[in-house]
């Protein structure tokens, strides 16, 4: 997606938004798509690159050309009303953003991790704590429920300790979903393969939840999840997020790819499940968002292209048919 293809890019992704197929980037503030997306001119300040000022204006850059983004920021802390005012005076009246849902909700037992301090390690007493995500969550997002497109659940792998079997977390899945406010649009994402199993499909369905696909190092392909009978848990809406090649650590990921510039290891598996899902929403079924990271081949923008390429996106330009 080099500078000169921004005008196809634009008439292609608005057609296929137009007619129910979302793709877009998780997040946006990646320097190494200068001269493919953003102009740098537009960052210069006193005759230099500014970062502060391309992490704060590249949005309304972005959705030039885009429709949708995910926003990953909302996992690290609960979003502020101002945030989200600030991103939607950003984009277009027709923009949807996808919101990754706070870790504080979906986390069981805090990681080791830095960020967590004292509480590392220890159980989360806020876990799939409903009327704490209704107060913290869904109220900021409230005004602006327009440009909503997906809120994602997003749970890393439990281990044992957390949930000695897949169905102690469907249970206390279910018991959260049932407490949720309806008519928001709400997407699942797991980590743990084993507990892809027809009860939690099955649990989603009766919610209306959807089930997000997902390309992660753990977890059957998307081309084997699409594949699973009752996968699409939510006909009118439908989420995946292509993150990383099955098998490939996180941290390898950033190692080889960054700073994301180009295409260093194709995935042509991969974009053929994303070009399916396109195809899928184009052929009427229902909202399709779909999100690529940069470290699923290197390059997300580049990715988007060859999955417009497969699915015969480029024209959705065109009227639909009828």
């Amino acid at each position: 997606m080099d500078v000169w293809m921004r005008e196809e890019s634009r008439a292609a992704i608005a057609g296929l938004a137009r007619r129910g197929a979302y793709v877009g980037t998780s997040s946006w503030k990646y320097p190494g798509w200068q001269g493919q997306l953003y102009d740098e001119s537009r960052y210069i300040y006193r005759g230099r690159f500014s970062q502060s000022r391309f992490e704060r204006l590249c949005l309304a850059e972005y959705a030039q050309v885009f429709k949708t983004v995910c926003v990953d920021a909302a996992y690290y802390k609960f979003p502020e009303r101002r945030y989200i005012q600030e991103l939607v005076e950003l984009v277009t009246p027709d923009f949807l953003f996808a919101f990754k849902v706070t870790d504080q909700i979906t986390v069981k037992t805090f990681p080791n991790f830095p960020r967590f301090g004292v509480q590392a390690g220890s159980e989360n007493p806020d876990f799939l704590n409903a009327d704490l995500f209704t107060s913290q969550f869904l109220e900021p997002c409230s005004p602006f429920k327009n440009h909503v497109g997906l809120l994602i659940f997003e749970f890393s792998r439990f281990s044992t300790r957390d949930f000695p079997r897949g169905r102690d977390f469907v249970e206390r899945l279910d018991q959260f979903l049932a407490a949720l406010p309806p008519g928001w649009p709400y997407g699942v994402e797991i980590r743990n393969r084993t507990f892809l199993q027809s009860e939690y499909l099955q649990t989603l369905a009766t919610r209306g939840v959807a089930h997000i696909y997902n390309s992660w190092q753990d977890m059957p392909s998307i081309a084997e999840q699409i594949a699973l009978p009752e996968s699409r848990t939510n006909p009118a809406l439908c989420g995946a997020r292509l993150l990383l090649k099955p098998g490939r650590r996180y941290e390898e990921a950033v190692n080889l790819f960054s700073p994301y510039n180009e295409i260093k290891d194709p995935y042509p598996e991969g974009r053929a499940a994303g070009a399916s899902l396109v195809r899928s929403a184009l052929a009427g079924q229902g909202k399709t968002l779909i999100y690529v990271n940069n470290r699923f081949e290197g390059n997300a923008l580049k990715t988007i292209a060859g999955i417009l390429d497969e699915s015969g996106g480029w024209g959705a330009a065109a009227p639909s048919p009828g």
